[in-house]
């Protein structure tokens, strides 16, 4: 797996060639932007460019840099609980304890938090006191949808490194290299709807490519208005468990949606919005919200599918 490179974002690129591969290391960064806006991809690199120890750090294939971008580098330790909506004041006692105990095979321990922004106020003034005095080896990587939830006392405790949209010079032929099968419709769609960030696009191009099996047939005869088409769809799937109907539920009330926005990537998006009213669509997404709403709510499927056969039709 190789280290990450940063498309666009040239202040930032140029601070790490001035700085870290100088070996000039801040102990706190705050890496920040959207989600897909490449803060994972950065704080990978950084931490190789850190620990690599060769000329044009980093090489990307020395030892160091080959453990951290297969995440097995000793010194380098992600602090999450994605189980839990906040990060407990307990892990990070328990990463400022780490903190300070020598690094294993490298001048540098590194601390990374992928969700900064989820840090409650008692966990951020727990992290101050790592931020106050930290030792030479420890380095804190911050990664943060929305800055503005840190305390202004962490925040200038850090180097903040904003990632910002790519122009569609840099993010147009990404794009086409990774998804050589996406039209350049579907392509420049994404592109938009993805706001010009790379991980943003990819996620919509890759749920095109990769959606619900029933799509093409819900699509069709919705487009067709063909009451008893839905009706062969739909009463075979008054067999499946509630888990199973769900996720069927909400792939076609994404496609609708998708239907809406007028910048479509899905094939089958763009032939709904061809096909059917902003109205029309607008309903029928509901439908299908309220059927999910009822699934979630112990409904049993018969009788959701038969409120979609009365609602779609």
């Amino acid at each position: 797996m190789p280290i990450p490179a940063i498309l666009g974002n040239e202040r930032i690129q140029e601070y790490l060639r001035a700085t870290l591969e100088q070996g000039k290391v801040s102990h706190f960064y705050l890496l920040s932007g959207p989600a897909g806006s490449g803060k994972h991809s950065l704080a990978t690199r950084m931490a190789a460019t850190i620990l690599c120890r060769a000329p044009g750090k980093p090489c990307g294939v020395c030892p160091a840099c080959r453990k951290v971008a297969q995440g097995l580098h000793p010194d380098v330790r992600v602090w999450d609980e994605p189980e839990k909506k906040s990060v407990s004041i307990d892990l990070v006692r328990a990463a400022r304890e780490d903190l300070f105990l020598r690094p294993n095979e490298s001048d540098y321990k590194i601390s990374i938090f992928p969700r900064a922004q989820d840090l409650g106020v008692s966990a951020q003034n727990a992290l101050l006191k790592a931020l106050e005095e930290p030792p030479k080896s420890g380095v804190f990587l911050l990664l943060a949808n929305n800055p503005e939830k840190l305390l202004p006392t962490v925040r200038s405790r850090c180097v903040e490194l904003k990632l910002s949209a790519l122009p569609d010079s840099v993010l147009l032929p990404a794009l086409r290299a990774e998804f050589p099968d996406a039209g350049e419709t579907a392509i420049r769609a994404a592109a938009e709807r993805g706001g010009g960030f790379l991980g943003q696009c990819r996620a919509i191009l890759s749920g095109a490519a990769q959606r619900e099996p029933l799509a093409d047939d819900f699509a069709e005869a919705f487009c067709r208005r063909d009451p008893l088409a839905l009706l062969e769809i739909l009463v075979p799937m008054e067999k499946r468990r509630r888990d199973a109907l769900i996720p069927v539920l909400e792939a076609w009330r994404e496609l609708l949606a998708e239907a809406l926005t007028g910048k479509t990537v899905d094939e089958n998006a763009g032939k709904i919005a061809a096909a059917r009213s902003a109205g029309e669509i607008y309903a029928a997404q509901e439908a299908l919200r309220r059927a999910a709403d009822y699934a979630q709510s112990n409904v049993s499927p018969g009788a959701v599918c038969g409120y979609l056969e009365w609602a779609l039709r």
